[in-house]
């Protein structure tokens, strides 16, 4: 079996935090933290597919991978297929993880654990979630909870993810983080579908394969790694990054 694939898809188009791969957190640019952790993680192969040059220089002077694709994507998933049909070297069976360039703060723990529900040959795709401490959060629209009802102690099967607080009167709810894992056929399979309208009601993609029967595991870890969307998310990286 083949080391699997970390793929970063990274564009400079951002309605909140413009040229936001770019952003700079304590003298690096964050896709460059993020390259950072994901090779720090030593799961296998490591490319940023980005929409220009500026991207991919910040990557290829760091002695990284960075392929350029179609600006116009929809989404960091069709970027990720473009890389993976421009190599004839991946198989179908090959494994592809979905990092987002906007996890500066992503651990080494989290990028393996969201390899484990791919251990179960009937599981599309594997995610993450980790239980919400912060009663605020439950009520957050940008906060993405997930239904699971569980396989293992530390694995559930998602059946539902939402913005609203599911389910209803849960005594614990637990906060989707955006990283996936996949073979090659289940994003050829994503890929082919059309926008679904659970999808497009909630603003949230993994719905679609939801929708079309595809099965969704998330591993639970304990920690939540900072998401920069705003100023002042990167703030809060800014100073987190040096407290530790």
């Amino acid at each position: 079996m083949p080391r699997p694939i970390i793929i970063i898809p990274a564009r400079l188009a951002s309605t909140r935090l413009p040229n936001k791969p770019l952003a700079e957190i304590r003298g690096k640019p964050m896709i460059l933290r993020v390259w950072e952790q994901a090779m720090a993680a030593d799961i296998g192969e490591v490319i940023v597919a980005c929409c220009g040059p500026e991207i991919a220089d910040v990557i290829t002077q760091a002695g990284g991978k960075a392929i350029l694709t179609n600006p116009n994507h929809p989404n960091g998933t069709d970027r990720i297929h473009e890389v993976v049909q421009s190599r004839s070297d991946i198989s179908k069976d090959a494994i592809i993880i979905n990092l987002q360039g906007d996890l500066p703060t992503i651990s080494k723990e989290s990028l393996r654990a969201v390899l484990e529900p791919l251990q179960n040959s009937k599981v599309d795709i594997g995610t993450l979630a980790v239980p919400i401490s912060d009663p605020i959060q439950i009520e957050n629209p940008n906060v993405v909870k997930v239904a699971l009802t569980f396989v293992k102690p530390s694995i559930g099967r998602a059946l539902y993810f939402s913005r609203s607080p599911i389910p209803y009167g849960a005594t614990e709810y637990f906060h989707h983080i955006g990283i996936y894992a996949y073979r090659v056929s289940s994003l050829e399979r994503y890929v082919s579908l059309k926008p679904s309208f659970l999808e497009q009601t909630e603003k949230l993609e993994q719905l679609r394969a939801i929708e079309d029967g595809m099965r969704i595991d998330v591993g639970i870890v304990g920690e939540i790694p900072h998401s920069v969307d705003t100023k002042e998310d990167l703030e809060v990286v800014t100073r987190f990054l040096g407290a530790v």
